[in-house]
């Protein structure tokens, strides 16, 4: 269903100016696929899609380019090697990498999609993670861990 409901996203934003998530909704549920803001969102993030400028003042959703400059290293991929260690307040969480890991691994964090996660903010060897709350600050950290490998 995922993909299929991207396959239609794509063909969407391809074939005609899209202003908005809530144009792109309306305009998927003619397709055949009724979905939730939430939802919408993260396909939109899933499939790269930017919001760019139109000439004529507003702006409108753009498919990613086919070069494979767009590709993401997945989480799973990245963790093992890059998660030296992590350290939590609240709902901020704090991990370290290697010199020059942070950015790769704040993508693919940014790009799992995780509903406990508002967004991060990377430098050179640490990644700053901004959870909804402690809770689900202590979930993100648990499920690091895991897909690391670590023990607990």
């Amino acid at each position: 269903m995922k993909t299929q409901r991207h396959a239609a996203i794509l063909k969407i934003v391809r074939s005609g100016r899209v202003a908005s998530q809530e144009q792109l909704r309306e305009l998927l549920k003619g397709e055949g696929f009724a979905v939730t803001q939430a939802t919408l969102s993260r396909d939109i993030r899933d499939l790269g899609l930017a919001k760019v400028a139109a000439p004529d003042g507003g702006s409108h959703y753009a498919p990613p380019l086919e070069s494979g400059s767009g590709i993401r290293p997945h989480l799973e991929q990245l963790l093992p090697a890059m998660l030296v260690s992590m350290d939590g307040v609240g709902p901020l969480l704090v991990v370290k990498t290697p010199a020059g890991g942070a950015q790769a691994l704040g993508l693919a964090i940014d790009g799992a999609g995780w509903e406990e996660i508002i967004g991060t903010i990377a430098g050179d060897d640490a990644v700053l993670v901004i959870n909804r709350s402690e809770r689900a600050r202590r979930a993100v950290q648990t499920r690091l861990k895991e897909l690391a490998g670590l023990p607990d």
